[in-house]
């Protein structure tokens, strides 16, 4: 009997319909596939890229927090993650990720945006 994608730590129910559309129906095959084939496929599949659920599923399948990801190895993940994004250039993915670079205006985060942005620190 096999288990759902969501029986792995720090993988949900999005996680799994993800999976699923990309053909990717249990915990078992998505160990035997490895993260970076499984996020090949769920980018194949329509999902958009995101480097922070790219992650989560690599420390998900070690049995790591996901938020154990930190210095050389994230820095080393991200390598990867915009290779295999790169696989993808052109396609309807956009590449997004964790970062400032990603979400462009800094102010863009914390939903100020441009004049206004400005404005409130520049009154500080």
């Amino acid at each position: 009997m096999s288990s759902p994608v969501s029986s792995i730590r720090n993988l949900g129910p999005a996680v799994e319909q993800a999976c699923a559309r990309a053909g990717i129906n249990s915990a078992e095959e998505l160990r035997d596939l490895g993260a970076d084939e499984a996020y090949r496929r769920l980018l194949q599949s329509g999902t958009k890229p995101h480097f922070i659920g790219y992650y989560v599923m690599h420390m998900a399948l070690q049995g790591r927090p996901w938020n154990d990801c930190k210095g050389k190895e994230k820095d080393d993940l991200r390598i990867t993650f915009d290779a295999i994004c790169a696989e993808f250039k052109g396609s309807k993915a956009s590449h997004k990720g964790g970062g400032a670079r990603a979400r462009g205006k800094a102010g863009r985060a914390t939903g100020q945006r441009g004049a206004s942005r400005k404005g409130k620190h520049a009154a500080q």
